[in-house]
């Protein structure tokens, strides 16, 4: 198929074959800008990585929308994205700050670019949108507070039932703005995902009304996560003799959006040392690095877990991965994804030499390892993390490496998962102001079966 620009891809989402879009090729960047970059805020920062993507908006608008976007009254303050040292815990391990944003999850960073973006681009092209999207928690209420009142716009945002914690379904259904329209569906995370493909990949369906996406499926999500791995390294060293030093990363992974994103970066160029991909016992992809063999599970095989954002056994990023892992050859990811669709798994154990070349290595966590994580940084930094980062953290201090700075992103501020800060502290989450009864707000959301055609209902009564 022709290449497409980077709106048009932002405002289908999927492919029109139904495949995810990625660059025709990776934009390279110098040691030379890397160090201007150093003294940019995050705003313009975000607008000379981003430029480098987006080729179809005037350069001027680009970085208006990226300061409407990246500032302190949206982020809480003017670093956007702070570095919180743990040397207490272990020299160099440092939190990258993600989750200062206004539902309080790294999904800000990139979603709330997003709903300027999409404004500014439908407003261009004098056409709507009905953006559908699936969520494990933190992308749901991330997207509808970006898109929330934005003209032109209505989101319809599939939930799994009963498998959020109180706080995130608060936070997303307690939303009563007209364009938000809440669909808690019997499932799993990969059930609703299957839906939003389904949907997506009915052309027909798609086009009469306007279907978009948020999820990291759409590669306008991941562009923007680009940025903080850039930030990040710039933060952690600043002051370093050489300077182009070595960083990893730590990243509780679901969908492998947010490490792919940090994939992206080390292939533009970002001394990126490892990508520490961490998992809770949901560990397809902790198996896939470990052993070569991918092998998603079934909804049924999907554990329930503590870090329920994670819950995912079909990581949709994955598939860009493994195009870039298999020489960005079209034919052969074809091939091995109707392997996958017959056989249920593929094996390219071949391949695991290329794993260290890209810097990824892998653990895993349990309930267990979270609760012993949360109290023993608490205990030794004063710090309280959410259980995903917890599982960050947990998988990532083996792979702590004396000179290489070991930057875990936070995943989301604690108060979201208080039933489990409580078990593993015996007190309740801080509660950041402003959010102090919200699980009491009146909600409104929809409680659906998990079947494509009763979507398709649902979105052409109430598409904009």
């Amino acid at each position: 198929m022709a290449p497409q620009t980077f709106t048009d891809v932002l405002l289908e989402g999927l492919a029109p074959d139904g495949g995810l879009a990625v660059p025709e090729s990776i934009p390279q960047v110098t040691p030379e800008q890397l160090q201007a970059w150093r003294s940019l805020s995050y705003a313009d920062l975000a607008y000379e990585v981003l430029k480098l993507f987006i080729t179809d908006i005037p350069e001027q608008d680009l970085r208006e929308l990226t300061r409407k976007t990246y500032r302190p009254e949206v982020f809480g303050g003017e670093v956007i994205v702070p570095l919180k040292p743990l040397e207490s815990l272990k020299p160099g391990v440092s939190l990258l700050g993600l989750s200062e944003g206004p539902t309080l999850a790294f999904k800000d960073m990139a979603m709330q670019f997003l709903g300027n973006l999409f404004e500014y681009v439908l407003a261009r092209r004098g056409t709507t949108l009905n953006i559908l999207g699936a969520t494990s928690g933190d992308t749901g209420s991330a997207a509808e507070y970006a898109m929330r009142g934005k003209q032109g716009v209505a989101v319809f945002m599939l939930s799994p039932a009963g498998r959020m914690s109180a706080f995130q379904r608060a936070q997303m259904y307690s939303l009563q703005d007209a364009n938000i329209h809440n669909l808690a569906v019997h499932g799993v995370f990969d059930d609703c995902q299957d839906i939003v493909k389904a949907v997506s990949g009915d052309l027909a369906f798609k086009t009469s009304h306007r279907i978009g996406a948020v999820n990291s499926i759409n590669w306008a999500r991941i562009a923007a996560q680009v940025v903080y791995y850039f930030h990040g390294w710039r933060l952690a060293t600043e002051g370093a003799a050489d300077p182009m030093a070595q960083v990893s990363f730590a990243v509780p992974s679901g969908n492998f959006g947010n490490i792919l994103a940090g994939h992206v970066a080390r292939s533009m160029g970002l001394p990126i040392r490892r990508l520490v991909l961490a998992t809770n016992e949901n560990n397809v992809l902790e198996e896939f690095f470990r052993t070569g063999i991918y092998r998603p599970r079934a909804s049924s095989e999907t554990y329930e877990t503590s870090s329920p954002s994670m819950d995912i056994s079909k990581a949709s990023n994955f598939e860009r991965f493994v195009y870039d892992l298999l020489g960005r050859d079209p034919a052969r990811l074809k091939a091995l994804w109707d392997e996958l669709a017959a056989q249920g798994s593929f094996d390219l154990s071949a391949c695991k030499p290329q794993f260290a070349q890209y810097g990824f290595v892998s653990g895993t966590s349990t309930h267990a390892d979270r609760l012993a994580t949360i109290r023993q940084v608490h205990a030794e930094t004063g710090v309280v993390i959410d259980p995903h980062t917890a599982d960050g953290v947990k998988v990532a201090l083996p792979f702590v490496e004396p000179g290489v700075p070991m930057l875990v992103l936070e995943t989301a501020l604690p108060v979201k998962f208080s039933a489990t800060i409580e078990e593993a502290l015996g007190q309740p989450a801080p509660r950041p102001a402003g959010f102090e009864n919200i699980e009491q707000l009146p909600q409104r959301v929809r409680t659906v079966d998990g079947d494509v055609q009763t979507i398709k209902d649902l979105i052409a009564a109430d598409a904009v």
